[in-house]
């Protein structure tokens, strides 16, 4: 079992970034391939970005591609967000959590476990 805890997130202005942390628990954390998801208010959590447990493949959605980049220490037990030219609809809040199986990057929902707390992010206009 994996137990994972977002950190990082804030308020901040459009145009600037932030990097989001999730940190996991467990010894068996860089067997899986991580994702990350975000929620806004009044909307369904959506996919944002996945990477594989060797750090080979890395997936995003559309709406992140060239502005987010994921990345991964295995030796840390931490998967990073860094977010950069951030827009105000990115405000949601953000999830880590871990894909339940082996095979190829997932953008689902279901296919994916553990899931932390969140942290908010705010963009201002």
């Amino acid at each position: 079992q994996v137990q994972v805890e977002e950190s990082g997130g804030g308020l901040v202005q459009a145009g600037g970034s932030l990097r989001l942390s999730c940190a996991a628990s467990g010894r068996t954390f860089s067997n899986y391939a991580m994702g990350w998801f975000r929620q806004a208010p009044g909307k369904e959590r959506e996919f944002v970005a996945a990477i594989s447990w060797s750090e080979t493949s890395t997936y995003y959605a559309d709406s992140v591609k060239d502005r987010f980049t994921i990345s991964r220490d295995n030796s840390k037990n931490t998967v990073f967000l860094q977010m950069n030219k951030l827009k105000p609809e990115d405000t949601a809040v953000y999830y880590c959590a871990t894909q339940k199986r082996l095979g190829p990057l997932s953008t689902r929902r279901y296919e994916y476990a553990n899931w932390g707390q969140g942290t908010q992010v705010t963009v201002s206009s």
